[in-house]
């Protein structure tokens, strides 16, 4: 395992990715916070469409341009900014032919869905080339406008496809102002100021899809970057009796004896049923330490984020972005 304050807090774009469910869009909203903390600016995209970002800080649909939605400790901003396919081809076409006129009359016209459905690919060549706008741009006295963006990316098993697509279509645009700027985007994507940030939970699924992620991510070029646990539960048990536990070996009338001598009686059932329980939570327990074990092959710097039963609030986020700031996480100065 290594440390995360080292070659990653040089980065400047950092990109979330995950299997669906295992909580990618919280915890792609929690760095962000985290990396705006000590009065940085940050902007945080998502792609998806799904407006989760919005939702996760209780306010608005976001619209097409980015929006103040938090501020962070220490003086720090978090804006953030929902991409749309179709807003983003009539800036791209504006910026590079000059048709504003004309890209509203496409737009009546229908032409940017057919576009964009008839190359789907084209979408996340527009995506990734706002995002790589963002990150690059200045103010009038050059100073990066943001110190980091943060994307809620696509799931695991498509990341690598959205991330490489603009080299992939490369060829569609053999010279000029499209393939300098294309040719940008894959310089940014490829370089060591961005980083793939992959969540995961403890359970063999999401663990195996973070694995092949990793993999996938190496043979392409692209940088691996920190994995984050999310939803980690405590060992309620001794390291000793977990095994044991694990094999289904509890010892009922200890357990009995213990809950006496705390002044709790139970009966018969209410004891097979916390026997059941501690069985259950041994087996967990073993099963996540092999998760554990697994993803520290990767030697990828490792995160455990707390399981928040009660649920996510804007309160809880920035309660997971302390504990991403306590494990050295920040923009680069």
């Amino acid at each position: 395992m290594t440390d995360w304050n080292g070659e990653l807090n040089h980065a400047r774009l950092h990109v979330v990715s995950g299997k669906g469910g295992t909580g990618k869009t919280t915890v792609a909203a929690a760095l962000a916070l985290a990396l705006a903390t000590g009065g940085h600016k940050v902007l945080l995209i998502e792609v998806e469409g799904r407006q989760g970002i919005a939702q996760l800080f209780d306010t608005a649909p976001l619209p097409y341009s980015e929006e103040w939605i938090a501020a962070a400790p220490g003086g720090g901003e978090l804006r953030a900014l929902a991409i749309d396919a179709e807003a983003a081809l009539l800036e791209y076409l504006s910026m590079f032919y000059n048709l504003g006129f004309a890209g509203r009359t496409l737009r009546k016209m229908g032409a940017i869905e057919f576009a964009t459905t008839l190359a789907p690919g084209l979408r996340d060549v527009l995506f990734t080339g706002k995002i790589k706008e963002c990150v690059g741009r200045t103010d009038e006295h050059g100073r990066y406008v943001y110190d980091a963006v943060v994307v809620d990316a696509p799931p695991t098993g498509r990341v690598v496809k959205f991330l490489d697509v603009t080299r992939a279509m490369a060829d569609l645009a053999k010279v000029g102002p499209i393939r300098d700027h294309s040719d940008g985007v894959v310089r940014l994507l490829h370089s060591s100021s961005t980083a793939v940030h992959l969540v995961t939970l403890l359970e063999e699924l999401p663990v195996r899809e973070t694995l092949d992620a990793v993999a996938e991510l190496d043979a392409a070029d692209l940088r691996p970057g920190g994995v984050l646990c999310n939803r980690v539960r405590p060992n309620r048990l001794p390291a000793r009796a977990t095994a044991a536990a694990a094999e289904g070996r509890v010892d009922a009338e200890q357990v009995r004896a213990g809950l006496d001598a705390a002044g709790l009686r139970v009966d018969d059932d209410e004891l097979d049923g916390l026997v059941h329980e501690t069985i259950e939570h041994a087996i967990r327990v073993r099963a996540e330490d092999n998760a554990r074990e697994q993803l520290g092959e990767t030697d990828l710097p490792t995160v455990s984020l707390p399981d928040l039963t009660a649920g996510i609030d804007v309160a809880e986020l920035y309660e997971l972005a302390e504990i991403l700031t306590e494990h050295g996480i920040r923009s680069p100065r």
